[in-house]
């Protein structure tokens, strides 16, 4: 049960490369990794959790740029993060499938995206030291760090009217957001933003990580009992 087999995933001229395993016929639990230098590959074993400790089905991916996909990470945005999302669940998961969605960093805001998209099948949201960006930032390509987007997200306070917080603040299933001690990227009053979201409508549950940095993809791989542990806080209920 714990075995992941790859897929690759054509879209937008893209090829995606990604991992699956698990039961079929459950909740498939997708993992999105964060930016930079994320890659689906320090998730694998927060996957095979998933897989055999939550017994359910478990997809995980590389954004174009990053990891085993092609393309430029210059030219990815967060709406292309969002169709390639939905692409491949699209893609791996049947029409009618319940999902649980986990992001990282930025992929707070992708898996925000499609929890409004799919509206009612995302039994669970799992925000590990999310992020979320004013809407004027959806369309602008990342760049080389020096453009347009760094520009808005590096504007104090631009996060304030995140199209992703109203959607958050509308959810209502099964929700936790993992919380470094110490975060160096995410600042405090974004955490307590979408933690105010979060309690607004859904099942929410804190779930501190007193000891760990931003980096909880890797945090998750190095520490067994922590990464059981949010498995089984995200599922509960599910």
């Amino acid at each position: 049960m714990s075995d992941l087999s790859s897929f690759t995933h054509e879209h937008d001229g893209e090829r995606l490369s990604g991992v699956y395993g698990g039961a079929p016929g459950t909740v498939t639990a997708v993992l999105l990794h964060g930016a930079g230098n994320g890659s689906k590959e320090r998730l694998l074993p927060l996957a095979r959790e998933f897989a055999v400790h939550g017994r359910c089905r478990v997809l995980a991916f590389d954004f174009s740029g990053h990891g085993e996909s092609s393309g430029a990470l210059r030219e990815l945005s967060l709406r292309r993060r969002f169709e390639q999302a939905v692409s491949v669940i699209d893609a791996q998961v049947p029409a009618d499938g319940p999902l649980t969605l986990v992001g990282f960093s930025m992929s707070g805001q992708t898996a925000a995206d499609p929890s409004a998209h799919y509206g009612e099948r995302v039994r669970a949201l799992g925000l590990c030291a999310p992020a979320v960006y004013a809407a004027e930032a959806w369309d602008v390509p990342f760049g080389a760090g020096d453009g347009e987007f760094s520009a808005i997200i590096r504007r104090p306070g631009s996060w304030r009217e995140a199209p992703a917080l109203d959607v958050l603040r509308r959810y209502e299933g099964r929700a936790v957001l993992a919380v470094p001690g110490t975060d160096t990227v995410i600042p405090p009053e974004v955490t307590g933003a979408v933690q105010d979201a979060l309690a607004s409508r859904a099942e929410y549950t804190r779930f501190e990580l007193p000891d760990a940095g931003h980096r909880l993809g890797q945090w998750f791989r190095d520490h067994p009992d922590d990464r059981r542990e949010f498995v089984t806080a995200v599922l509960a209920g599910g």
